[in-house]
Parts: C-alpha cells; structure tokens; sequence
C-alpha cells in the first residue's frame, strides 16, 4: 500500500513557474513509477509526465516546460512547471504505478491532488 500526498499548487500568473510535490509513503517507492496527471473542469484526466528507473517521459504539451524528478531516498516525486500557461490550469494529481503508461488506469495509487490556476 502506497499513500501519496501532492503540495505545491496555487495561483500564478502566466510564464510563471510552480513546483509540485508527492510525498509518498511506504518503503517501496523506489520500485515504483511516479507519474503526474492533469485534470481541468469537464475534461479527462491527461498524462502529463511519469518517471522511472531508465528515464522521464513528458506529454508534448508540457515538454520543455516541465520538469519531473525523484529523491528516492525522501519517498518524494516532484513536478517543477516553468513558463506556465493558461491552459495548463487544472488539478494535478500524482500517482504510482508499475509501468511508465500514459493511461491513469494503469497506475495503481493517486494522491488527493492539488489545484494550479494560471491566470492570463
């Protein structure tokens, strides 16, 4: 069993940045693969970046803006989010799961999520 709690959101406006962070229970994090997704008012949650043991994995919408690292050793995943926009506004979740997938149901454990609004 894995509990995940995601910190770091709120509001900021446009080209800002924000870093998220999942703080993870358990001594297993380290097997697992830490994911972040994204889930705007009366749109599906969408992939947005996930983290394992052979490298990071980004959707094209957030490449080269966002940034996901691991501190294995603090059971902590993190989500820096550079010149951010309006359209990145939703609530972010993390979750763990075994495989780098960009599906949400096939990661096994979620945070509660936290909110990011970009303002214009």
């Amino acid at each position: 069993q894995v509990q995940l709690v995601e910190s770091g959101g709120g509001l900021v406006q446009a080209g800002g940045s924000l870093r998220l962070s999942c703080a993870a229970s358990g001594r297993t994090f380290s097997s697992y693969v830490m994911g972040w997704f994204r889930q705007a008012p009366g749109k599906e949650r969408e992939f947005v970046s996930s983290i394992n043991w052979s490298g990071e994995y980004y959707a094209d919408s957030v490449k080269g803006r966002f940034t996901i690292s691991r501190v294995n050793g603090r059971n902590t995943a993190y989500l820096q989010m550079n010149s951010l926009k309006p359209e990145d506004t939703a609530v972010y979740y993390c979750a763990a799961g075994r495989s780098s997938a960009t599906s949400p149901h096939l990661y096994d454990y979620w945070g509660q999520g936290t909110q990011v609004t970009v303002s214009s």
